[in-house]
């Protein structure tokens, strides 16, 4: 009997090591890692550059706490201002705490504006994580039962519908923000309409909000930009990264800009192992891995492939509702639910997710070629055609 609290419903797949895009199980069967442990493999398994740069900050100082100064931790942090336009960076463990980040911020924004009961407008279909505020925050009422009372304070809006923000404008007068997704991954890879994230952007310059982007699963060059929002020439005030980030290695990071730079003082926020000298290392790993690579202009190749090759492959079935997505972020969504091909691809030596019920999401990662896209495809395109067959 396990002594792990109850809280997976894993498959009963165990994995010894990784090469490349390929994970290979205690047995050595491999199989194809369309996934990237969620969209967190950036650089895939086992890549020599990662591998070294960890081993080695792991043999000088692996963490020291924020009481001192951190050089990797600054160094990360001006690269990441730079890549993102953005002027201050707060260094956590994981998304949920750099959007945790993010509401605080946002609620003390507020404050400081003599605002009593800040509000912060949040969107349907929605993740942003499992603490209690961001489990709050996030519009799937599935993740939240069970641990009520839920946090106020969240105004909850349709996705991409800018008139349903303009109403609450005009009724609300302690809105200070707007959190959202610029592609909903949990909720089935929606991908916002660049004319409704610029709307945003320029209602929330008027109002006074703080425009909030949790780029959590979406960014870090996954959709073939450095940063989703990049792709729409708008700078949010606020961003949460995490994920790929550490290609594996667990680092987020809250950015801030604009209205939203100095909100913060000493004592307001902190972390214990937020930014250590191991993920920093990592992380500065990774985006120059990125950058030397040409991996983001590898993310929109390959994605673009990808959905081409689903498409033409799968145009004769009515039950294919849409094949959608940005770069290597993924969704093809069917008329019915398809959770059992998860299990099904595992037996075909492929990994894949399905989420929303109905939405096979394919994340793999960025180091992806159209040789393995060739190869995911010949694999998924039989379980989905028996699928909708059946």
């Amino acid at each position: 009997m396990s002594h792990l609290m109850n809280t997976y419903g894993r498959l009963p797949v165990a994995f010894e090591h990784g090469e490349g895009v390929w994970l290979f199980d205690e047995s050595g069967k491999r199989y194809l890692d369309a996934l990237a442990g969620i969209a967190v493999s950036t650089l895939g398994h086992n890549h020599p550059r990662l591998v070294e740069a960890i081993a080695r900050q792991a043999a000088s100082v692996i963490h020291t706490s924020n009481l001192y100064r951190i050089p990797l931790q600054e160094a990360l942090g001006d690269r990441l201002a730079e890549l993102a336009q953005m002027e201050q960076v707060f260094f956590c463990n994981s998304g949920c705490e750099a959007n945790e980040a993010s509401i605080k911020l946002a609620r003390l924004y507020g404050h400081q504006k003599g605002i009593e009961q800040p509000a912060i407008i949040v969107m349907e279909q929605s993740f942003h994580g499992r603490t209690l505020a961001t489990l709050s925050a996030t519009g799937n009422r599935k993740v939240q039962v069970g641990f009520e009372p839920l946090v106020s304070g969240f105004v909850r809006v349709p996705f991409d519908d800018i008139g349903a923000i303009n109403k609450v404008a005009e009724s609300n007068p302690n809105v200070v923000a707007v959190l959202l997704e610029p592609i909903q991954g949990e909720g089935g890879i929606h991908v916002a309409h660049a004319e409704y994230m610029r709307s945003l952007r320029d209602l929330c310059t008027r109002q006074g909000w703080l425009m909030m982007l949790d780029e959590v699963q979406c960014g870090v060059g996954r959709t073939g930009a450095w940063f989703a929002h990049q792709q729409l020439g708008i700078r949010p005030d606020v961003m949460s990264l995490a994920k790929g980030l550490g290609s594996g290695v667990p680092i987020g990071a809250c950015l801030a800009a604009g209205p939203a730079v100095d909100v913060f003082k000493p004592g307001n926020h902190g972390t214990t192992f937020g930014g250590n000298p191991l993920a920093c290392a990592a992380a500065l790993a990774t985006l120059q891995i990125l950058e030397d690579d040409d991996l983001l202009a590898q993310a929109t190749k390959v994605g673009d492939y990808i959905r081409r090759q689903f498409a033409d492959a799968l145009s004769d079935l009515e039950g294919v509702r849409d094949i959608r997505g940005s770069g290597l972020m993924i969704g093809i969504e069917l008329d019915r639910p398809c959770g059992e091909l998860v299990s099904r691809a595992i037996a075909a030596g492929l990994l894949i997710n399905v989420t929303a019920e109905r939405v096979i999401r394919l994340l793999p990662p960025l180091v992806f070629t159209e040789a393995d896209s060739d190869v995911l495809v010949e694999r998924l395109v039989p379980l989905i055609r028996a699928h909708l067959t059946a």
